[in-house]
């Protein structure tokens, strides 16, 4: 039987936790982008695209992300797309965050004043224009801690990502427990890793979300 040290462990989750990051970072970026659009579409004074995006947020709000994974997962398969636990993973996490990544923004615009859509009128500016130079950058001020603060949420969703074989931190971990049968010591550091990666996050959230109070 072979015996792994510490440093075996601690090395090959480090290995999988740059996935982890990797999945988080892609969710996150493209849950913006996906999200920026869905904003926009519910901002606008058609009430067929605020119904249909109003919808599209219950959904991923309202089912667990674990069966959207296996939904990408199997769903793509069947629909003749050849997929991958990366792809299915991929698809998911960013579908998952650009729901609650809009419902996120579009709270912060409502928290806009009506007078300063008055005022962007009174200047003769379309509606796009309205919310490139008027909304969305005090929006944006009030958004910032929050959105920071969901990047956390992204970090551990990917945790689940296991269950279709992607081999990030937490299955990695359930790998090496195999292995070494040592579950307690295993788990425990990918607890820490966890905790080193979304803890300084959590602080940045905070502290942007305290230089907001004192300016306002």
């Amino acid at each position: 039987m072979v015996e792994f040290s510490l440093w075996d462990i601690v090395s090959n989750l480090l290995l999988a936790a740059r996935w982890t990051l990797v999945l988080s970072l892609i969710a996150f970026v493209g849950g913006g982008l996906v999200g920026l659009a869905l904003l926009v579409a519910r901002t606008t004074h058609n009430r067929s695209l605020q119904q249909a995006v109003a919808v599209y947020v219950q959904v991923f709000q309202g089912t667990p992300l674990l069966m959207q994974l296996f939904l990408a997962y199997f769903g793509m398969a069947m629909l003749g797309v050849e997929t991958s636990a990366w792809t299915a993973a991929a698809v998911a996490l960013t579908l998952y965050s650009s729901a609650f990544l809009a419902e996120i923004w579009h709270g912060c615009v409502k928290s806009i004043g009506k007078g300063q859509w008055e005022a962007a009128q009174s200047l003769a500016l379309n509606f796009g224009e309205q919310l490139r130079y008027v909304i969305f950058p005090q929006a944006a001020r009030i958004a910032v801690a929050p959105t920071v603060g969901f990047l956390v949420q992204v970090v551990k969703g990917t945790a689940l990502a296991s269950v279709i074989g992607f081999v990030e931190l937490t299955k990695a971990g359930t790998m090496i427990t195999n292995a070494t049968f040592k579950p307690f010591v295993v788990y425990s550091c990918v607890a820490v890793l966890y905790f080193l990666i979304c803890y300084p996050i959590s602080l940045y959230a905070r502290s942007l979300e305290g230089r907001f109070h004192v300016q306002r």
